[in-house]
C-alpha cells in the first residue's frame, strides 16, 4: 500500500485510528471500574483472571492473524476482529457472575488480538520504517487519549450509573470504526503461493495455553510444585519441541525460526517480554492503591491517573517525530527505561494521592520515550514479505510478558497480602477478638475478612454505619489493619516490577541500532546501509513528495 497517495494513506490511517481507539478505550474504561464490579458480581480470588484470559485470547489471535495477513491482507481481518470486540462488549454487560464476565472478556480479548496486529501491520504496510516513527508516535498517543478519558468515565460510570454501561457505551463506535474499515481500507490481492500452516497453528496454540494457565493458576489455585501446575509446564514444553519440529519443515510457517536468527528482533522481542512483564504486572494493582488504600472512589481515581497518560500522549509525539527527523531510536529507549523505572520505584513508596500522581507522570514520561521504540525496530529489520509475522512476534512477545507478570505478580501480591494481614491482625491486639461479638454483628464483620471489602466503598460505609458506637473503634481498627496490609504488599509487588524493568534497561544496551529505511523495498544488504545514505535517500524522497503535493 506504499503506492498510495499521501491523502488516501492520510484517510486510511484514520480508518486504523478508529478501530484502535474503539479498542483500547474499552480496555482502559474498565480498569478503574473493575475492583467495584468484582466487589458487584464477587469472585475476588479469580480477579486476575478477567485480565489474564483477556491477554490469553488476545495474545493467541495476535500471532495466529500475523501470517494470515500477510496472506490474505489486513483488511478481513481488521473487520472481523471488531465484530469480535463488539460481542464479546455486549455480552460482558450481561454477566451474571464473576465465571460469565471471564468468559466474556475472552471473546473481547480475541477481538482485540486480531485488530491489534492487523492495524499495526498495515501501518507498515503504508510508510517506509523512517515515516513510520512518526505514525507510531500518533498510535500510541491514541492509546494515552484513551487512557486519559477511559479510567474517569469507567470510575464515573460505576458510581453513578449501571456498571454494565462499561461495556455498552463505547459499542456506536465500534459500528462507526466497522464502517470506516469497511468503506476506505482498500482491498488486497491474496499470495496464491503462500499456504496456511494449519499444525503449526495447532501446536503453538498448545504451547501458549497450558503455559499461561500454568503460570496463571500457580501459587494460587495451586502450589508451584503441585502435579496439576508442573503438568501443565510439561505439556506446554513438549508442544513447543513438536510446534519448533514442525517449523523447521513447512513452507510457509506461521512463525519462522529464521526470524530470530536476526539480533535485532530476538533482543527487541526480550525487551519487549520483559519490560510488558514489569509494567503489567505492577499497573494492573494501582486502583487498589488508589481505591483500597486511600479510599479515593472509582470515579476519582480515574482522575488520579489521568497524568500518566497525558504525560506518554505528549512524549510520545514527539518522540515519533524526533525518530522520524534523526532516524534514530535507541537513544530515547535509553531515555525513556531508567525514568519508567523511577516512577515504579516512586510507586513501592507512595503514601498519598499527591505521590501517586507525581509517581505516575513520571512513568508516563519514561513510557512515552521508550514504548513507541521496539516495535519500529522489529519492522525494520525484516523484509515487507514478513512485516505481519513480525509485528505479530513482537506483540506475542509483549502478551506472553503482560499475561505471564499479571499472573505472576498476582502470585507475588496474594502471598505478599495472606502473610500481611496475619501480621497487621497480630499487631493490633486483643481488640480483634470476634469472639465477644454477637452473631449479628460477627457476620457483619464477615465482609471484612479481606482486602476486597476496601473496593467496595459504598457497601463498606453501610456496614460501619449499621454497627453500634461501641462496637465502631474494632471496625475502625480491622479496616485500618487491612489497609496497612494491602499498601505493604502493593509495595513488594512495584519493587518487583521495577526489579524487572531494570532487567530491560541492561538489555537495551545491546540493542543493535541500524538506520531506518526509507523504503518499503528492502533487498538483502539493505539492513547494512551507512546512516549517511539513509538521511540522503530520506532527504530526496520528502522532497520529491513536497513537489507532488504542490503540483
Amino acid at each position: 500500500m506504499e503506492h498510495l497517495s499521501h491523502k488516501r494513506k492520510i484517510t486510511v490511517m484514520m480508518a486504523i485510528i478508529a478501530a484502535m481507539f474503539f479498542s483500547s478505550i474499552n480496555q482502559t474504561i474498565v480498569s478503574t471500574a473493575m475492583p467495584r464490579i468484582i466487589a458487584i458480581l464477587g469472585g475476588m480470588d479469580h480477579y486476575t483472571w478477567v485480565v489474564t484470559i483477556y491477554m490469553l485470547t488476545s495474545t493467541i489471535a495476535t500471532v495466529l492473524v500475523g501470517k494470515l495477513s500477510d496472506i490474505y491482507g489486513r483488511k478481513p481481518f481488521i473487520l472481523t476482529g471488531i465484530v469480535l470486540f463488539i460481542i464479546g462488549a455486549f455480552l460482558s454487560g450481561f454477566s451474571k457472575d464473576i465465571f460469565q464476565l471471564i468468559a466474556y472478556r475472552g471473546i473481547q480479548g480475541l477481538g482485540a488480538g486480531v485488530i491489534m496486529s492487523s492495524a499495526f501491520t498495515a501501518v507498515g504496510d503504508l510508510f517506509a520504517p523512517r515515516e513510520r516513527g512518526k505514525w507510531t508516535g500518533v498510535m500510541m498517543a491514541v492509546f494515552g487519549f484513551s487512557s486519559v478519558i477511559g479510567p474517569a468515565l469507567g470510575g464515573f460510570i460505576v458510581d453513578h450509573m449501571n456498571w454494565k454501561w462499561v461495556f455498552w457505551i463505547f459499542l456506536p463506535i465500534g459500528i462507526v470504526a466497522f464502517v470506516m474499515i469497511l468503506t476506505m481500507f482498500p482491498k488486497t490481492e491474496r499470495r496464491e503461493s503462500e499456504s496456511i500452516d494449519y499444525w503449526g497453528s495447532i501446536f503453538l496454540t498448545l504451547s501458549i495455553v497450558p503455559l499461561l494457565l500454568g503460570f496463571s493458576w500457580a501459587g494460587t489455585t495451586y502450589p508451584w510444585d503441585s502435579i496439576e501446575v508442573i503438568s501443565l509446564f510439561g505439556a506446554a514444553v513438549l508442544f513447543l519441541i513438536i510446534f519448533i519440529f514442525v517449523e523447521l519443515r513447512v513452507k510457509s510457517p506461521v512463525l519462522p525460526m529464521s526470524l530470530f536468527r536476526n539480533d535485532i528482533v530476538t533482543l527487541s522481542n526480550l525487551i519487549g517480554f520483559i519490560m510488558n512483564a514489569g509494567m503489567m504486572g505492577a499497573l494492573i494493582y494501582l486502583p487498589f492503591f488508589v481505591q483500597g488504600v486511600e479510599g479515593v472512589s472509582p470515579t476519582y481515581s480515574g482522575y488520579v491517573t489521568m497524568p500518566m497518560s497525558i504525560a506518554m500522549v505528549v512524549i510520545s509525539a514527539f518522540t515519533g517525530k524526533w525518530i522520524t527527523k534523526t532516524g534514530k531510536y535507541k537513544r530515547y529507549a535509553m531515555l525513556g527505561m531508567p525514568i519508567m523505572i523511577a516512577g515504579m520505584v516512586m510507586m513501592a513508596f507512595m503514601n498519598n494521592i499527591a505521590m501517586a500522581v507525581a509517581s505516575m507522570i513520571v512513568f508516563g514520561l519514561g513510557l512515552g520515550f521508550g514504548m513507541p521504540v521496539f516495535s519500529l525496530t522489529v519492522q525494520n529489520a525484516v523484509k515487507p514479505s514478513e512485516l505481519g509475522v513480525a509485528t505479530a512476534s513482537s506483540q506475542l512477545f509483549r502478551s506472553l510478558g503482560g499475561t505471564i507478570g499479571i499472573s505472576v505478580m498476582g502470585t507475588i501480591m496474594a502471598t505478599s497480602l495472606k502473610n500481611n494481614i496475619a501480621d497487621k491482625m497480630a499487631a493490633s491486639g486483643g481488640g480483634m477478638d470476634m469472639s465477644k461479638l454477637d452473631p449479628a454483628t460477627a457476620e457483619k464483620f464477615q465482609f471484612l475478612s479481606g482486602p476486597q471489602a476496601l473496593l467496595d466503598q459504598p457497601k463498606l460505609q453501610q456496614v460501619q454505619e449499621s454497627l453500634p458506637d461501641a462496637i465502631q473503634p474494632m471496625f475502625n481498627q480491622v479496616v485500618e489493619a487491612l489497609r496497612d496490609a494491602l499498601s505493604s504488599s502493593l509495595t513488594t509487588v512495584f519493587l518487583s516490577g521495577a526489579a524487572l524493568l531494570v532487567v530491560a534497561l541492561v538489555l537495551v544496551f545491546f540493542l543493535r541500532e541500524i538506520p531506518l529505511r526509507t523504503s518499503n523495498k528492502m533487498d538483502e544488504g539493505a539492513a547494512s546501509k551507512d546512516e549517511a545514505a539513509s538521511e540522503s535517500a530520506y532527504q530526496g524522497e520528502r522532497g520529491a513528495e513536497t513537489a507532488l503535493n504542490k503540483a
